[in-house]
């Protein structure tokens, strides 16, 4: 066993004390945050829409904005945290995408442009945020305990869209708009505690060759007596590079993580964001009403995070990652297929949505770290920022998909069709068959297995990729 080895085995197997702990709560607040500001954007719109006699033109340029920054940020920052570090990209992102969504607020009225701009950047400092966060989390997390709480990490994405939602019903008429919009704001708050309180990846500095930081972040971390800890010579450092041509050196897992994301975003943002209106024109129902009966899909999408958060503990990811993606093909395939009919006095439809929301938001606690875990350390932020780029291809293919299947001209409010339906749900349930066929045909087993520094592990062959690795869960 090399000294560096060493190092990183005495990190891994020391205990999880309360700095783990406050620095994991900080990871996850800064996401939660994030998205309270991605997703604050359409309650502004709405205001914004008459006030300033928008366009629908200028106010979807508004809402979209952010989502192909978040594309942009994902890729810059993933590229940069694999060269410059974790920790200070991860606050350098939390900052812009809480300085430009405050911005906003003092934003001149009619100022369309400029409120398109920051939120360009809100968006960007999103996609860094999350591109940067989750390896950081996983390569915080202990081998013994990764599985599980790095799923669990995921599942108070939800507080963040829900916390826009309640602080726009409770303190819009209050605050006003400019006052809703100055909330986002509040995420400099965790990215200074970050700066006092979290420590850089001490994986990622053994991957650098940083050896005497990595050794004194895990003294400091833990409370050793650096003494104690080994000092051995460096290895050989990482070529500086920043290039996503790196992960070109395995095309597997290089696929596997474009599939993946793509497909299982296409799914989850085109079933959100058509499925009300489906629901409305299916059931005769008014907007309100088949928004309240899409509280139940999102319930069940929470039970599907935690459900996805243990499963792997006992059967792996990779078997989780395919149970998602087949769950979805046969959920949404029957929803398409059985739309018009009804089961109980309940529409087959909307029964096939609730229990599609296990797989199509439920999977993402499982498929969240994947991406950080599949590749080495040293290319994990490029991984992620990969990941995360692509999920933001799929929140407009989604709906842009659905759009052109409804046979619109007008991609951004297609008027949705009962004909429309059996495609669109086909084409979503198709989204799922692949994503369950990239975990079978390409997919490899992170659960219970150590994270790789420097140098992708081997392929794994198709007998051992198909078992998952049992690996302890006591958090003792």
């Amino acid at each position: 066993m090399s000294g560096t080895k060493d190092l990183v085995s005495i990190y891994d197997e020391a205990p999880l004390n309360w700095r783990y702990w406050v620095s994991l709560g900080l990871g996850i607040a800064t996401t939660i945050f994030d998205f309270f500001d991605f997703f604050i954007v359409g309650f502004l719109v709405v205001v914004l829409a008459p006030q300033w006699q928008l366009t629908f033109g200028q106010s979807s340029i508004m809402l979209m904005s952010a989502g192909i920054g978040a594309i942009v940020g994902a890729l810059c920052w993933g590229a940069l945290a694999d060269i410059w570090g974790r920790k200070k990209l991860l606050v350098a992102g939390v900052l812009l995408c809480a300085i430009a969504s405050g911005s906003v607020a003092f934003v001149p009225d009619g100022a369309w442009v400029l409120f398109s701009v920051l939120r360009f950047v809100v968006g960007f400092g999103v996609g860094a945020a999350a591109a940067v966060g989750m390896p950081l989390i996983v390569e915080y997390t202990p081998t013994r305990h990764r599985t599980l709480i790095t799923s669990a990490a995921v599942i108070p994405v939800s507080f963040g869209i829900l916390a826009a939602s309640l602080s726009a019903a409770a303190l819009l008429q209050v605050l006003g708009w400019r006052g809703l919009a100055a909330l986002g704001f509040i995420p400099i708050l965790p990215a200074i505690a970050i700066v006092l309180i979290m420590p850089e990846s001490v994986r990622w500095l053994v991957s650098r060759g940083r050896i005497a930081e990595a050794r004194a972040t895990t003294a400091r971390f833990f409370g050793l007596p650096i003494e104690s800890l080994p000092l051995p010579a460096p290895p050989p450092a990482s070529p500086a590079s920043a290039s996503f041509r790196d992960l070109l050196a395995d095309p597997r897992r290089l696929w596997l993580t474009l599939l993946v994301w793509f497909s299982a975003s296409t799914a989850n943002y085109g079933v959100f964001l058509w499925g009300p209106t489906i629901v409305a024109l299916l059931l005769g129902l008014a907007p309100k009403e088949a928004a309240h009966l899409f509280i139940y899909v999102s319930l069940s999408g929470i039970l599907g995070r935690v459900l996805f958060t243990v499963m792997p503990l006992r059967i792996g990811r990779r078997r989780s990652g395919e149970i998602m993606g087949y769950g979805i093909a046969v959920t949404l395939g029957a929803a398409a297929l059985f739309h018009d009919q009804f089961a109980a006095g309940w529409p087959v439809f909307m029964i096939m949505i609730v229990l599609g929301a296990l797989f199509f938001d439920g999977g993402f606690s499982n498929i969240g770290p994947y991406s950080a875990e599949i590749f080495p350390v040293r290319l994990a932020a490029r991984g992620v920022g990969l990941a995360q780029a692509a999920n933001g291809v799929g929140k407009i293919a989604g709906p842009l998909c659905l759009a052109l299947i409804a046979g619109t001209g007008n991609f951004v409010s297609p008027r949705a069709t009962a004909d429309a339906v059996m495609p669109a749900f086909l084409f979503l349930a198709g989204c799922g068959l692949l994503l369950g066929l990239a975990f079978t045909f390409l997919g490899v087993e992170t659960h219970g297995k150590a994270l790789a520094l420097t140098d992708a592990p081997p392929a794994a062959d198709k007998a051992s990729a198909q078992q998952a690795v049992p690996a302890r869960t006591s958090l003792t």
